[in-house]
């Protein structure tokens, strides 16, 4: 008989459910009824705590289109997984004992950056993991696209969509946060797609006087309205030039929600326009997956299935060129697949005139 436990880890995306269906049908299809696939509640944090259950075949019917996770999901933060606190919880022992007791042959792991961290510390630790990449951003290493970014581009894409016609109704200038911290993947996409004048990404450090340049040739161009695709970890040039605990301590004592906040609060002192800002926040994680996120997560649940039948553990499933390819877990673990301030489409952007805010 062969055991699989199966886990979702860290923020949540479309696709997860449509994953999970693929790697079950796909280990179904192959051992039929010598397969029992667990269930692992709230991601690691059900592993840690021994909160699992043996899933039916049942369990993986019409969960294609479905949003969020059956299994639910956590965030457990890399850096504690090895400290012992007030709980007097050995987290890496409770996983591997938990491991033992299901008698797993593998663990199947669904997650972004952190999660494929801990997935690489348990392959380390002896035990049999094969992982899929999931994250709106986008910024897992080593593969081309993760599940859950398209769908969440064609949400944010939409906002854009629509704040066009009540910037142009009211002649506003218009800031939509898109979201992404640590990269720009996101807001380069919906950016470009929802036709936005300005972009401004982590990778690419802004200057607010360029950005009110940009907005004043575009109303002496006559077009009276500007919508800005920013991301929520773009920064300054002054921010780029600080010292890690220089910028956190900025941070920290920022007097406004979210930078796109105040960005407006930068530009309504330079400029003498409305300005509106729109977070669209957790919508851009929710809802069903576009059909691409639904083949997509079918093509890496199937590989993964693969990958548990010939016993070649310790990797993430990618999409590669087009391809379905297996990297090795210790290759993406701690790795963060930023936004080539040269790629082919910043420079598509440029091309057609809109600003990087640099």
């Amino acid at each position: 008989m062969k055991r699989v436990g199966i886990l979702t880890s860290g923020g949540d995306c479309q696709g997860l459910n449509a994953a999970i269906r693929g790697v079950a049908k796909g280990l179904y299809e192959y051992y039929g009824k010598d397969v029992e696939i667990y269930g692992i509640q709230d991601g690691y944090r059900g592993l840690i705590r021994g909160e699992y259950k043996l899933m039916q075949r049942s369990d993986f019917s019409g969960i294609l289109t479905l949003g969020g996770t059956i299994l639910g999901t956590s965030r457990q933060p890399f850096k504690m997984m090895r400290q012992i606190e007030e709980d007097n919880v050995d987290k890496v022992r409770n996983m591997k004992d938990h491991y033992k007791k299901m008698k797993l042959d593998c663990l199947v792991v669904l997650g972004g950056n952190g999660t494929h961290k801990t997935a690489n510390l348990l392959s380390e630790e002896g035990l049999n993991v094969v992982s899929m990449p999931k994250t709106i951003d986008n910024d897992v290493w080593g593969t081309d696209m993760t599940f859950g970014f398209t769908s969440a581009a064609e949400i944010a894409t939409n906002v854009i969509d629509c704040i066009h016609t009540t910037a142009t109704s009211h002649g506003r200038i218009f800031i939509v946060e898109v979201m992404g911290h640590k990269v720009g993947w996101l807001t380069l996409e919906a950016g470009i797609a929802g036709g936005a004048d300005v972009i401004l990404l982590p990778e690419i450090p802004y200057d607010a006087d360029k950005i009110a340049k940009v907005i004043r040739r575009r109303n002496e161009y006559g077009s009276c309205f500007s919508i800005l695709a920013v991301a929520e970890g773009a920064i300054s040039k002054q921010e780029a030039a600080m010292g890690k605990k220089e910028f956190k301590a900025a941070r920290a004592n920022m007097q406004f929600p979210s930078i796109s906040y105040r960005l407006a609060h930068e530009l309504g002192d330079r400029l003498s326009q409305e300005i509106r800002v729109v977070v669209p926040g957790h919508f851009q994680r929710g809802g069903s997956p576009c059909p691409y996120d639904r083949v997509l997560s079918t093509r890496f649940g199937t590989a993964a299935a693969k990958l548990i039948i010939n016993k070649n553990y310790g990797n993430m499933v990618a999409l590669q060129k087009g391809e379905i390819v297996p990297v090795p877990l210790k290759d993406v673990a701690g790795k963060l697949k930023a936004v080539p301030v040269d790629c082919s489409k910043i420079q598509a952007a440029r091309d057609i005139g809109i600003s990087f805010g640099d």
